[in-house]
């Protein structure tokens, strides 16, 4: 396999399963590289969620080798992955809010962690409420949000400090096509600033939607390459998004 030395993730003949059971993939290799934009597509029970779960370090492959921003991160000795996953943004398909906290603080919790002052904190998520169309429900507690609203806070709060790399499972999957559009120019202008995006999808229709993407196709656990994009780095320049793509005027 021809991997890039500073490649953001790469998979070496990884094998999953659980327990006993067949194995969920089977000899997946692949190479992220930074300031890329990937769709993760397949049917459902084809492992996506699996293949999700081994890039934000929630799981343990059962064979073969994972690098993660220069290390191998099977090895990784427990008390460094946090300071890993807070290199990562996360957007749950079931949220995951904290349900004693206003969406404010949801959104917050990424940068107190990082030890950010609450002076510096406060514009930036009251910014980011606000792209996501949830400033006048920045007060409001996860149980007291429709399942979109949440979905918004929970994305707001996964890029809320520029991480190096967003993973998104069905980010769009409880908001209107409108909405979905927005959230995905959010990405966008998150990727061009360059944070590596992949994003697990059912819908076929935003795959047309970033014209520089590349696809991973997951199919009963094994991994296809339609794009041809993930063994060679892109050769797409970088930018810093225009003001609109912020949402700023």
């Amino acid at each position: 396999m021809i991997t890039a030395a500073n490649d953001v993730v790469t998979f070496d003949n990884v094998g999953l399963r659980y327990g006993t059971e067949r194995e969920v993939l089977s000899d997946v290799s692949f190479s992220l590289h930074p300031g890329s934009f990937y769709f993760l597509t397949g049917a459902s029970g084809a492992g996506k969620t699996s293949l999700l779960k081994l890039l934000y370090l929630a799981q343990r492959p059962s064979r073969g080798m994972i690098s993660m921003f220069g290390a191998d991160v099977i090895t990784l000795p427990r008390n460094r992955l946090p300071a890993f996953r807070r290199r990562l943004g996360v957007v749950f398909q079931d949220f995951r809010l904290v349900p004693h906290l206003s969406a404010f603080d949801n959104v917050a919790l990424p940068l107190r962690v990082s030890g950010v002052r609450e002076a510096d904190l406060r514009k930036s998520v009251s910014d980011m409420l606000e792209w996501v169309g949830l400033a006048h429900r920045s007060d409001a507690r996860p149980a007291t949000l429709s399942g979109g609203e949440q979905q918004r806070v929970a994305i707001a709060r996964a890029v809320i400090g520029r991480p190096d790399m967003l993973v998104a499972d069905e980010p769009t999957g409880n908001v209107d096509p409108e909405m979905a559009l927005k959230l995905l120019r959010l990405f966008e202008a998150l990727n061009r600033l360059g944070t590596t995006v992949v994003v697990a999808t059912h819908d076929v229709h935003l795959l047309r939607k970033v014209p520089d993407s590349m696809i991973m196709r997951l199919d009963k656990g094994r991994l296809s390459d339609p794009t041809g994009a993930l063994r060679y780095p892109p050769k797409r320049p970088m930018r810093a998004p225009d003001a609109h793509e912020n949402g700023q005027s």
